[in-house]
């Protein structure tokens, strides 16, 4: 049986750190980068990669779109 093997990429120059991505993401993936953008708003990235599943519950709540979320069927 197929799996899914999700990836996601934050555009980190529009994200504004509201974390609704965070709380959203049932495998716990997104983590506050620690760092600030070029707008002086600090940042989500992917903390734990691995465990993403490709679900999209991170791009579809994000306000600002800055979330693209990729998924493959992976063979076992």
């Amino acid at each position: 049986m197929a799996k899914l093997k999700g990836a996601i990429v934050v555009d980190t120059e529009r994200c504004k750190g509201c974390q609704l991505c965070i709380i959203a993401c049932p495998q716990k993936v997104i983590a506050m980068a620690g760092k600030v953008n070029l707008h002086g708003y600090p940042y989500v990235e992917a903390a734990n990669e691995e465990a993403c599943v490709g679900c999209a519950s991170c791009g579809i709540v994000c306000p600002d779109g800055c979330i693209t979320v990729y998924r493959k069927k992976v063979e076992e």
